[in-house]
């Protein structure tokens, strides 16, 4: 294991970017070790791809540590690495339709492997985690996001508030309604 990394686990994820920020470029690699998973979720929930969510998750840390001397380090730094990041596959997702017109069939969800399960539960598994994601799909974007930084990404209200920049109020609502149209489309497709 790097020294520096090993370092980095000890102290606070403001003195990690102030040591990324004071010319210690190899701190960095503690955040994205810390986010990566959440990034590349959050990009498969634009993309519906598991290539170009790992491209795009990649690129906005690249483009986060090219940004983190403009980082406000009083802020949380997954909020603001959030914003990159969205940008980003909204970006991608955009310039793929304009280029595309043809529908293309999207890998979605976690395929359960475990060697621990029979294949039984494997089976089942995979089916309620595809069923998920095909009703997270049905959703409208902001449902979809909403639910995903909650559930998904474990963000707290206040963070949500931030990453979205709307009211603390309004992700209690928002968040309040896209539980219940998911669970409404989560029944619809177990018919």
């Amino acid at each position: 294991m790097n020294k520096t990394i090993g370092k980095a686990s000890m102290i606070s994820e403001q003195e990690v970017i102030a040591a990324c920020q004071s010319g210690k470029k190899d701190m960095y690699r503690h955040l994205v070790e810390k986010y990566k998973e959440r990034a590349y979720y959050t990009a498969l929930l634009y993309t519906k791809n598991r290539d170009d969510a790992l491209d795009l998750s990649q690129e906005a840390f690249y483009r986060a540590y090219k940004a983190l001397n403009t980082f406000d380090n009083s802020r949380n730094f997954y909020t603001w690495f959030y914003q990159i990041l969205k940008n980003l596959c909204i970006n991608f997702v955009t310039r793929k339709k304009k280029h595309s017109a043809l529908a293309e069939e999207h890998e979605t969800g976690a395929v359960v492997t475990s060697s621990d399960r029979n294949p039984e539960e494997i089976f089942e598994l995979n089916e309620r985690n595809a069923l998920l994601w095909q009703a997270l799909n049905r959703l409208n974007e902001k449902d979809r996001e909403i639910l995903i930084l909650k559930e998904f990404n474990n963000l707290s209200y206040k963070e949500i508030a931030e990453a979205l920049e709307i009211p603390l109020g309004s992700v209690m609502s928002r968040l309040y309604y896209a539980r219940k149209r998911v669970l409404k489309e989560w029944e619809k497709l177990n018919g």
